[in-house]
């Protein structure tokens, strides 16, 4: 760390993240939605250690002090955790089971290299059940890593850095905690698929998986009819617009995440009917302003209305709730963002953040507990920990409960498999500058509120952890990996939630 105590220093510091903003270059998009309010905070009951500022804020002093090495909760404990070497950017679950997913380079060597298996039955002792080494997994699995409920399958391509190609590994988790690898050979080294990655996801029917490259941006449909033997039915080219996806309960439609902001929707019913020579059809897209790095988007319906709760990681863009019952013109109707998300609060949020690494106060995976009429929303919030949410009235949510892990500050050489790790290599966090430069514009951005003896330290510390993974439903508690913390089982307490008697945990792909 390079710390400066230096007014001028400072200021500085300050111009040239100022700067940066500036080069951020946004095409001309629809307007913006009216100025969001920030989502009303929870009511913290016995037992909690509630945060002590802005909502979603870690502030500077606490993490400095040592205080953020407590971390911070409202209405949830943590029963049992797996921290191992760190648990990569998303994981994933399936029954009692998580999977933590991987980071090159450190995936390829060590006892701990690959995918690690961990197996939850007792929710206070988490244990390593294995360590799963296909080479798309030692390649690192970036957002790729998903399971599916119905094929009973884990699938993760070959991601090293953004994008990767060709790699893809199927195993059987029918037996959860001691997967099989189904496809030896088939999106190997040895016979790769016809394949770019960076996320990917599946068909609710668990039969198609979709690769999805940023570089070139290309949607790969993979079939896994026979999972020993994948194959590729459809490419489609966007350019360099896609992210993540969502997928339409019966599988017909997929919601495309555009890196710059915004989602498109295209007709994939060719590939699941499994027409020769399938097409896949662009429908429409909806832009937006606020915010920028579209992740990936949860279809659910409400009394037979279709939404989507689409999540953006940069740009304290917040989750989005998109009107799509009429699949031809998409509109945003509410916006969920912390008050620490808010333009009036980005100097505030930039003051404390600085010196934390690549990423501030982010939303990035969420899970609905379930696809229909979703009562609760539990999403991973970067630096803000993982925040929970009553959505029963999707126009007027509620965060119920929260948990911002204990911060693992000085503990980067032993956590290997953490991408906070990788990325503290650089401390400014370059991924909330749009949401900055958004504030300049609107001339919300106070540089006297954006002074901390943080500004001006260019390499991260880990003053708070990193959740970027969907927080999984079981009953009353949530199965949630952390970049730092690893794979963690929490439990929402004072009666804040009640598990609907069809709870089905909703991630959307």
């Amino acid at each position: 760390m390079l710390p400066t105590s230096s007014r001028g220093a400072r200021l500085r510091s300050l111009v040239l993240l100022t700067a940066f903003t500036a080069t951020v270059a946004m095409a001309p998009v629809a307007a913006a939605p009216a100025a969001p309010l920030p989502i009303a905070k929870a009511d913290c009951g016995p037992g909690s250690q509630p945060e002590r500022g802005l909502q979603g804020d870690v502030p500077a002093a606490d993490r400095d002090s040592g205080r953020s090495k407590q971390g911070y909760s409202c209405n949830v404990v943590r029963l049992g955790s797996y921290q191992g070497e760190g648990a990569g950017i998303t994981s994933t679950s399936y029954e009692n089971c998580g999977y933590t997913g991987s980071m090159f380079p450190t995936a390829m060597v060590g006892e701990n290299s690959g995918v690690t298996v961990i197996d939850a039955s007792n929710p206070r002792a988490p244990r390593k059940t294995a360590s799963l080494r296909a080479p798309a997994f030692q390649a690192g699995t970036w957002e790729s890593l998903k399971a599916n409920r119905n094929s009973k399958l884990l699938v993760g391509a070959g991601v090293p850095f953004l994008t990767g190609a060709g790699l893809l590994a199927v195993y059987d988790i029918s037996d959860c905690a001691r997967p099989k690898l189904l496809n030896p050979v088939v999106g190997s080294l040895s016979a790769p698929l016809a394949i770019t990655a960076h996320e990917g996801g599946f068909s609710p029917d668990g039969k198609t998986y979709w690769a999805m490259g940023i570089g070139p941006g290309m949607i790969n449909a993979v079939d896994l009819s026979d999972p020993s033997r994948p194959k590729v039915l459809a490419n489609a080219l966007t350019a360099l617009e896609n992210h993540g996806v969502g997928v339409s309960a019966d599988g017909n439609t997929l919601y495309v995440s555009h890196n710059f902001g915004g989602v498109s929707i295209w007709d994939v019913s060719a590939v699941q009917r499994r027409d020769r020579n399938p097409q896949i059809r662009k429908l429409s897209q909806v832009d937006w302003t606020s915010g920028a790095l579209t992740q990936h988007s949860i279809p659910v319906t409400y009394d037979d209305h279709d939404y989507l709760f689409t999540v953006l990681e940069g740009g304290s863009g917040g989750v989005k709730l998109v009107d799509v019952d009429d699949a031809r013109k998409p509109k945003v109707v509410n916006e969920l963002k912390l008050e620490i998300n808010l333009p009036q609060h980005r100097d505030r949020a930039l003051a404390s953040s600085s010196g934390g690494g690549l990423f501030a106060y982010e939303s990035h995976y969420c899970a609905a507990d379930r696809p229909v009429n979703p009562t609760a929303l539990a999403c991973g919030w970067t630096s803000s920990g993982v925040r929970v949410f009553d959505v029963r009235n999707p126009k007027r949510v509620k965060e119920i409960a929260y948990f911002n892990p204990p911060a693992q500050t000085g503990r980067q050489l032993e956590l290997l498999n953490s991408a906070h790790t990788l990325a503290s290599v650089i401390g400014v966090p370059f991924i909330s500058s749009s949401g900055i430069l958004e504030s300049l514009r609107q001339g919300q951005f106070d540089p006297r509120q954006a002074r901390s003896n943080r500004l001006g330290r260019v390499i991260g510390d880990l003053s708070t952890d990193w959740c970027f993974s969907p927080p999984e439903w079981r009953g009353d508690k949530l199965y949630v990996g952390c970049s730092d913390s690893g794979f963690q089982v929490l439990q929402l307490t004072n009666d804040v939630y009640t598990p609907p008697a069809d709870q089905q945990s909703h991630v959307g792909s």
